[in-house]
């Protein structure tokens, strides 16, 4: 969450539980250019003693670090380089729970591949060692926090900062229109791709990253996929979508959904195997949408889009209800 001088947030750190305390204390952070840990223990039954009557029966630490813009690797410019290409990053955060009371280090630097971005002064060189050994050997979709008693309880969090998830959608028509504005609420980057131009306009998709008009054996060449990337075939044109899939195919895509019932798609994959196409069926959805009930064109976007965000997560997509222990494991 960021938060001005005059108080305006951008984005948020709970519910809106915790945002108005939190806002008091980054003024603070703001005044004296020093930065603070800040802890919330609702596990007590008395939790309105923080003004938040939370009841979530958790800890909450929040690290408030004040941005100097006329330094330039600074957090937020750390996060500009992060988002500038399409590669996952490392952003490194130092605290200690223990020495809540003194500044903390905060966030210092960008890991991308092989380059370092920031300042690791203020780093000691075993720490840093040991942070280096951990990006090496975990999972970069997933955030973790290492705690390392020999530099007595100092706390890294090493944040995944991944590519924003790109849909190509193939189809222009009425019922894209709502999917388009429901993805971009969600931060998502869509590209929409029609052989109809009077359809394919930044009238009807003004929140496109691009609008792409051709026929269906050409298209496809003109997009720069990656595996954050998911495709949606909506253009309830069969011939178009059997060019078009033919040329995902080979792109090796996470999520490639095609709309309408199942004997579509089977009669699509038919007219590919019979060309001599291998297909893997494994990652075609069809039909796709997670099974809500979805009627109207906005329900189906919202299973649709539910749906593509638990592929790319590796989710099922199950009731939470259903879930043993925490909604977010803890990841080693």
């Amino acid at each position: 969450m960021l938060v001005s001088e005059e108080g305006e947030l951008t984005g948020a750190i709970s519910g809106g539980c915790l945002e108005g305390d939190a806002l008091r204390k980054a003024q603070t952070v703001i005044f004296q250019q020093k930065s603070m840990l800040v802890t919330y223990d609702t596990t007590d039954e008395d939790d309105q003693k923080f003004g938040v009557g939370l009841g979530c029966n958790g800890i909450i630490h929040v690290l408030i670090e004040p941005v100097d813009y006329q330094y330039t690797m600074n957090p937020i410019e750390l996060l500009i380089i992060a988002l500038k290409e399409r590669i996952f990053s490392r952003l490194i955060t130092i605290f200690s729970v223990k020495y809540s009371k003194q500044e903390q280090v905060g966030t210092k630097v960008l890991v991308r591949q092989n380059e370092f971005f920031g300042d690791k002064n203020g780093i000691d060189d075993e720490l840093w060692m040991k942070i280096e050994q951990e990006i090496e050997i975990s999972d970069s979709n997933h955030h973790i926090i290492r705690k390392y008693k020999f530099l007595d309880d100092v706390q890294v969090f090493i944040e995944s900062i991944k590519p924003t998830t790109r849909l190509f959608l193939f189809g222009a028509g009425n019922d894209t229109v709502p999917l388009a504005k429901m993805a971009d609420l969600l931060g998502m980057e869509v590209v929409v791709i029609d052989g109809r131009k009077n359809l394919a306009t930044t009238d009807r998709f003004p929140s496109a990253l691009q609008i792409i008009t051709g026929s269906g054996d050409e298209v496809v060449r003109q997009l720069a996929t990656d595996t954050i990337s998911a495709a949606l075939l909506m253009t309830h044109n069969f011939e178009y979508e059997a060019l078009v899939l033919e040329d995902l195919l080979p792109l090796a895509l996470p999520y490639v959904g095609i709309l309408g019932p199942k004997k579509k798609s089977e009669k699509l994959i038919d007219r590919l195997e019979k060309k001599g196409v291998s297909v893997n069926q494994a990652t075609i959805y069809s039909p796709m949408g997670l099974d809500i009930g979805a009627e109207g064109s906005e329900e189906i976007a919202l299973s649709i889009l539910a749906e593509v965000k638990a592929v790319l997560a590796k989710k099922q997509g199950t009731f939470l209800r259903n879930k043993t222990g925490p909604i977010h494991e803890e990841h080693r």
